[in-house]
């Protein structure tokens, strides 16, 4: 006879892409994020990912605060790839 159990053994794996970074300069500024993500984030309480790799859930107002110059670098590199700010 076969009996059928359930298992107590757990896999757990952390999304590191998820995990939010408290730490160093990336609380002092504004980060550029996808318009779409951040409303969503903004209603839903979901982190979002800002162009330099900074995760976390908005929630301040960011014209309080100067504007990250490394999404700043990544946003100007990506407008200049598509010709738009030649």
């Amino acid at each position: 006879m076969t009996t059928i159990g359930f298992s107590t053994d757990t896999d757990v794996r952390e999304d590191r892409r998820t995990v939010p970074t408290d730490e160093g300069d990336h609380e002092r500024f504004s980060h550029f994020v996808d318009k779409d993500k951040l409303t969503e984030a903004m209603v839903m309480g979901t982190p979002v990912v800002a162009l330099c790799g900074k995760v976390w859930v908005p929630s301040r107002a960011p014209e309080k605060f100067p504007v990250c110059p490394e999404c700043k670098e990544v946003w100007e590199s990506l407008r200049d790839e598509s010709g738009k700010n030649a």
